[in-house]
């Protein structure tokens, strides 16, 4: 039965009708209402105007001025794709050693990858900040305030939820195809990379967006290991919005452009790699 079917038996088709349209409702008045602030001036905006008496778009010209959103950004591209990358491979490579092979302590590393998962991120903030000046005092390195770090924190995080994704997708591959590779002499390597990467491809992209996302989206972490140059667009935009509170004209509509602007490289991640993402969430839900 497909899927538009078995909802239409689930619900009668009026029904169905207005429940959809009251969730599209739900996600497109505040988007267009955010889309309109931007285009509106300040005061347009601090009047309560939904539809900006006069267009604009120097909201999105004065923001680079008024907040320091062009460093905020490079940063979170630079950490949130290395930790994207740096996650899926090696998640992709860990899995593959959990699922076609058999070894002491591996159900135990299974169980703890599901176990991490139900840890909150703002438990483990002190032990981190801990760690990494532990770091700098003992060993001499430079962690507090640096990319690096913050990109050790992200994929210490984001590991374990990469591992998974690929545990479960590995497991429905074949292993005839590893057989057959075998027999001609291919290694275990050619046969992860070779095999194993290309048809995985739907769940690494996964694993890696997941990774990407939550970086890009942090701001607990990056306000405490970062300092201003290295702040990341989510602390910048929280930054700036914290300025402008008890001010005498709150600057709503380039507090909108800069929130459409740190939005749109995760819009434009989803548009190119939608095709991966079905394939890669429903992963694992047959068998």
């Amino acid at each position: 039965m497909s899927a538009q079917a078995e909802a239409q038996r689930l619900l009668p088709r009026p029904l169905l009708a207005v429940l959809t349209t009251l969730l599209c409702l739900m996600v497109l008045v505040p988007l267009l209402y955010i889309v309109l602030a931007s285009l509106n001036t300040d005061v347009g905006v601090a009047g309560g105007e939904f539809f900006p008496s006069t267009f604009t778009a120097a909201s999105y010209s004065k923001i680079w001025t008024t907040a320091d959103l062009s460093t905020g950004i490079v940063n979170s591209l630079i950490v949130c794709a290395v930790t994207a990358v740096a996650s899926a491979l090696l998640g992709t490579t860990t899995a593959y050693v959990l699922v076609r092979y058999t070894f002491l302590g591996r159900l135990t590393i299974l169980r703890g990858l599901v176990g991490l998962q139900s840890i909150p991120g703002t438990l483990m903030l002190l032990p981190v900040f801990v760690l990494f000046s532990s770091a700098g005092n003992y060993l001499g390195l430079t962690v507090i305030g640096t990319r690096w770090g913050l990109f050790v924190a992200y994929l210490t995080f984001a590991l374990p939820f990469s591992t998974w994704v690929m545990v479960t997708y590995l497991r429905g591959l074949p292993r005839e195809l590893e057989e057959a590779a075998r027999t001609e002499g291919a290694s275990t390597v050619t046969i992860l990379w070779r095999i194993i990467v290309p048809l995985s491809l739907p769940a690494i992209v996964v694993s890696g967006i997941f990774a990407f996302l939550l970086g890009w989206n942090d701001v607990l972490f990056a306000s405490v290991l970062t300092r201003p140059e290295t702040h990341t667009a989510a602390v910048a935009l929280q930054i700036f919005g914290s300025a402008q509170e008890g001010g005498a004209l709150p600057v709503y509509s380039q507090m909108m452009a800069a929130a459409l602007i740190c939005a749109a490289p995760v819009v434009i991640l989803y548009l190119l790699f939608q095709r991966y993402l079905v394939g890669g969430l429903t992963a694992g839900g047959v068998k």
